[in-house]
């Protein structure tokens, strides 16, 4: 059942968290930095503190129900409380957690893996998708016997230092158009990390190729999301995919694909979707049914370099809980439930919500546009989709727009993450699409003024 327009019209302002959560954050101030243990965290000014979940709905420790969009940032693509998940999971706890021994379920998954991502020959599974990239990176190095590597300006890749770089960008510090500059990620990141990573900008097909070109000697691998999602939720330009390939295969550069976030978006992952042809592979999120994971897939004789069967191998990846029986069993469950038929109702779903807000966006003749694919979706404070992370970058005023855009969202029951991919979960239903559009309609009818102030980025 969808609310009335009147309804969604009263909530026009934030009415801040509940004393549970306001509560929960002063204990928190006494044992974290911040109050909060991860960065990721949003507040304004307190956090929501969530009690449980249930499909796609979580509830807060206050007792309201949000629809959630962020999904654990995309992870949770069946929502909240799987059935298929929880019931294995309960069996797993009653017969261990986690051993060093392997388990046949980690056989089980590498298998579905193989036989659904193309150009994944091998896996090797780790805990995290920082991890993966990380691994993924060390072994083209490995393989390669090369340095540095090549990566997309605001592309998020994990907590690697190599891959952090430009990763946070601003104008004052992302440098000339056509050569980017390597920017600093946090205080102190070395010298030498900044000097071992080439920066390219996404869907800039001259600008890659003269980059790639001009430092491949000394390139193992360029790092590639297929669409990054703090870079803007932008669909890559088949020109640009088609030329970071082929000058690095000309060049002996391996291509990694980073499918941690985006392999949600087929069957078969991103990579497939827009025609990027990897040689390695790293995966996360979905691939866990909810529980920690990542991944790292691809050639043979790439991921021959973890192969210890004959002594030291050239690259040596262990981890007291990589492959851990939990985790394992848990994505099995996930992704086995993730058929053709549940892609193709997120694909319909994702289709809806876009056209709808598109729709509203037009009628309202507002600067603002949406972006994304299959289950995903931004929300930009532009009148044009951007092409990269330096389009996307909001103003001022359009920031301050986004965070109403996700207070608004709130006062409305629904969790809209602030300047990243909204996901969508199987769980949902056209009713909870339309609820989506509804109460984006309802904020165009109420910020109008604030939305006729948005200044442009020069």
């Amino acid at each position: 059942m969808t609310r009335s327009r009147t309804s969604l019209n009263r909530a026009t302002e934030f009415a801040g968290v509940g004393q549970g959560s306001k509560d929960s954050f002063a204990r928190a101030r006494l044992v974290f930095p911040d109050g909060t243990s991860r960065v990721t965290i949003e507040r304004d000014p307190e956090p929501v503190y969530i009690e449980r979940g249930s499909g796609c709905y979580v509830f807060d420790v206050d007792g309201r129900r949000f629809l959630d969009l962020n999904c654990n940032f995309t992870t949770l693509i069946h929502g909240h409380s799987f059935g298929p998940v929880v019931e294995a999971l309960t069996d797993q706890l009653q017969r261990g957690s986690c051993f060093a021994n392997p388990t046949r379920d980690e056989i089980a998954l590498a298998e579905l893996l193989c036989e659904r991502i193309p150009r994944v020959d091998r896996v090797r599974f780790v805990n995290t998708g920082t991890e993966a990239v990380l691994f993924a990176v060390k072994a083209a190095r490995a393989f390669t016997g090369r340095p540095k590597i090549a990566k997309v300006e605001g592309a998020y890749h994990g907590a690697y230092d190599w891959v952090e770089v430009s990763q946070a960008a601003t104008p004052d510090s992302w440098g000339d158009p056509a050569s980017p500059k390597s920017a600093i990620f946090y205080r102190g990141m070395p010298q030498s990390v900044l000097d071992e990573v080439v920066v390219l900008r996404f869907n800039h097909v001259e600008g890659a190729r003269r980059l790639l070109s001009l430092h491949a000697r000394d390139l193992a691998a360029v790092v590639l999301d297929p669409m990054p999602s703090r870079g803007g939720l932008t669909p890559p330009d088949p020109e640009f995919i088609a030329v970071v390939q082929q000058t690095a295969r000309e060049n002996g550069v391996l291509v990694i694909a980073d499918e941690v976030l985006n392999l949600r978006q087929s069957f078969a992952g991103a990579a497939a979707r827009y025609g990027l042809v990897p040689d390695l592979v790293t995966m996360g999120k979905i691939i866990g049914g909810g529980l920690p994971i990542g991944a790292i897939g691809g050639r043979e004789d790439v991921m021959k370099v973890f192969d210890a069967s004959a002594g030291r191998p050239l690259l040596p990846q262990g981890g007291t809980f990589s492959t851990n029986p939990l985790s394992m069993i848990a994505g099995l469950a996930s992704m086995r439930h993730l058929d053709h038929a549940a892609f193709a109702h997120l694909e319909l779903l994702g289709s809806f919500v876009r056209d709808g807000i598109a729709r509203a966006i037009e009628k309202n003749g507002v600067s603002l546009c949406v972006t994304g694919a299959a289950s995903l979706f931004r929300i930009h404070p532009m009148g044009r989709p951007p092409t990269d992370y330096r389009d996307a970058f909001p103003t001022a005023s359009g920031a301050a727009v986004m965070k109403e855009l996700s207070r608004f969202f709130a006062a409305n029951g629904i969790i809209l993450p602030y300047g990243a991919a909204a996901a969508l979960s199987t769980p949902m239903n056209r009713a909870d699409a339309q609820i989506i559009i509804e109460v984006f309609e309802a904020f165009l009818d109420n910020h109008r003024t604030q939305l006729e102030n948005i200044e442009v980025q020069k």
